[in-house]
Order: C-alpha cells, then sequence, then structure tokens
C-alpha cells in the first residue's frame, strides 16, 4: 500500500494524513473478536456475582458493551478498565500483534520512517464509553509522556477506529501545522488524569474532527495536536493507537527492563521507558525481528514482570516538564 506524494506531503505540512481502508472488514475481525471475548467473560462474572441482568450476549462487538452500559455505568466501567488493562495497553493477545505487523499499515509506516521499523508497546485500546470521564482525552501531544531527548525524532502514532467514529460518538480532533511549534507545556492533572495543554496555549489554527470509517488510519507526528471529546451516542466508539519509530530514535529493543532504574541517566533510556519497544522490520538484520505471537507476547510480559510498566515511576519527569497547573 504505502502512502502517496500528496500523502506524504499531507502529513508533513499538517502534521497529520488519513489513509483509508488500511485494515479490511475482515483484518478488523481477529481483534475484535478478541476484545469481544473480554467483554463477554467479565460480563458473565458481573453477572454470576448479581451485578449485571443481562449481558447482551446476541449484540454484535460494536453494541454491546453500549447495551450494558445503559442497563449498569458502573459495570460497564469495570469491563471497560478490564479491556484496556494497565495504562490502555495490557492486552497482548495475537490479534493485537496482528494489528501491529498488518503489512499494509506497515507499508505506510516505511514510508514514513524507512525500511527498519521499530514497534512501540505503548499502543493503546480505547472504547469510548458514553457518560465516561476516562472516555475523554483532553489536548496534547504524545511527546508530552516521552522523554524529552526524544523531541527531535519522528514517532509515528497511528490511530485506528474499530467502528465508524464521528463527531458524535466522539471522533478525534487534530490541530493542523502546529506540529512545527514544537513540544508545548504539559500539565498534570488535565480531565481525566491525563496530561492537559489549554487550548489558549496553542495558536489559533482550528481544530479539524476526524471522521473516519472503521479501517481507516490516521497517521500523526508525535507532536500533532490532538484529543477527543464527549461520546454523544449510545454505543462505545472503540479505537486502537498504535506507535513506530526508526531504529535512529531511543528505543530499548535489546535492551533488559532491570536496567531501567531510578539512577540511570534519562538520556540513555527509551522514548517511553516503561514499556517495551521490538523490531518488525530490519531488511540489514532481518534475525532480529518479532516474529511470533508467542516472542511478542514474552517481550511485554518480561518488561511488566520487572516493573518498567509501572508509569508511576516518573520516567516522563513530570515534575520538571509538566508542573502543575
Amino acid at each position: 500500500m504505502g502512502l502517496t506524494g500528496t500523502e506524504l506531503q499531507q502529513f508533513n505540512e499538517q502534521g497529520y494524513v488519513v489513509k483509508p481502508a488500511v485494515f479490511s472488514a475482515e483484518a478488523l475481525k481477529p481483534i475484535q473478536q478478541a476484545l469481544s471475548e473480554i467483554v463477554d467473560s467479565e460480563a458473565k462474572r458481573l453477572q454470576s456475582e448479581g451485578a449485571l441482568e443481562d449481558i447482551y450476549a446476541n449484540e454484535p462487538f460494536g453494541n454491546r458493551l453500549g447495551h450494558i452500559r445503559k442497563s449498569n455505568l458502573d459495570a460497564a466501567i469495570e469491563i471497560t478498565r478490564v479491556v484496556m488493562g494497565p495504562g490502555g495497553g495490557g492486552f497482548n493477545g495475537a490479534s493485537m500483534f496482528g494489528m501491529l505487523t498488518h503489512p499494509p499499515l506497515l507499508s505506510c509506516v516505511e514510508s514514513l520512517i524507512g525500511p527498519t521499523i521499530i514497534g512501540a508497546s505503548a499502543y493503546r485500546i480505547r472504547p469510548k464509553l458514553p457518560e465516561w470521564e476516562r472516555g475523554e482525552v483532553p489536548w496534547h501531544q504524545d511527546s508530552g509522556y516521552f522523554l524529552p531527548h526524544c523531541d527531535q525524532h519522528l514517532l509515528v502514532t497511528c490511530w485506528i477506529p474499530l467502528v465508524d467514529a464521528t463527531q458524535h460518538n466522539g471522533c478525534l480532533y487534530v490541530m493542523p501545522k502546529v506540529h512545527r511549534e514544537g513540544v508545548f507545556q504539559h500539565y498534570t492533572g488535565g480531565h481525566g488524569g491525563y496530561l492537559e495543554v489549554p487550548t489558549d496555549e496553542f495558536p489559533n489554527t482550528g481544530a479539524i474532527p476526524m471522521e473516519m470509517k472503521a479501517g481507516d488510519v490516521l497517521f500523526m507526528t508525535n507532536l500533532t495536536p490532538h484529543a477527543s471529546f464527549e461520546n454523544h451516542s449510545e454505543l462505545v466508539r472503540w479505537s486502537v493507537g498504535l506507535r513506530y519509530q526508526s531504529a535512529e530514535a531511543p528505543n530499548n529493543a535489546d535492551e533488559d527492563p532491570e536496567s531501567y532504574t531510578p539512577e540511570r541517566e534519562p538520556v540513555t533510556m527509551a522514548c517511553y521507558p516503561p514499556e517495551a519497544d521490538f523490531v518488525l522490520r530490519n531488511p540489514e538484520n532481518p534475525e532480529q525481528e518479532v516474529r511470533s505471537p508467542e516472542e511478542f507476547r514474552r517481550i511485554r510480559e518480561r518488561f511488566q514482570g520487572a516493573g518498567a510498566y509501572n508509569p508511576g515511576r516518573g520516567w516522563a519527569r513530570l515534575a520538571d516538564r509538566n508542573p502543575v497547573k
């Protein structure tokens, strides 16, 4: 597939571009099925505990959690937290590895960063529930969460809706051209507990809603401001965010998670040390490539087991870089 010259020009000038139909309906089925199974398991558990009467077992992927939410918001929130896992990136099943290695997607990423592609475990599953504070993500740049010495590198975010995303159900919004202005001050204690950049601190370029079909991909730089707001529908807006970088950007693909100690110099660390990076494509050294879901899972669990996953350990130096407002 790859990005066209026109799409590359928009990405470079605007900080984002949408590529339609990178994932076909068939290609989305494995991840939808895997997430459906988690919803089903948790719904049955809550039903057995008396927290839910109807688990809406016959409803399809795009509808079921929304119906549970209408019946019991607290139960839906509990299911959502399990689906997301720690930080939103806890799920490490084969279908997630399949998304990360989807050939048309990697071809587009290669257009941006070259043939050697490092995948980042800082991916996120986002089930946006109606009436849930954590479902809304305030304005920020992804670099606000990364270590400062990575600001000069391109880390590509790929945002993929698993159902059609509209303004009504809480699609993403982006600010064009602002990626040229560098990293803005991010503040802790934003809406839902996220980092936040107040809108009046950005240039007045206007926010653009990214209404997209399931399987389209929004490509953004790590400096592109983006946000998502309230879901006004009665169903859940499901999406996945994936991240990639070139080998030139700092990564921990060949490092031991035990080496990430509080005493280590931050400039020697990967851009987001709590989670594992992994080589997906390396034409010069193909033996470094992670090629199976089992290897992918082992890498993820090795970092989680070492405790490096915990974002509360201050890897991003938020106290220095993002003072409380």
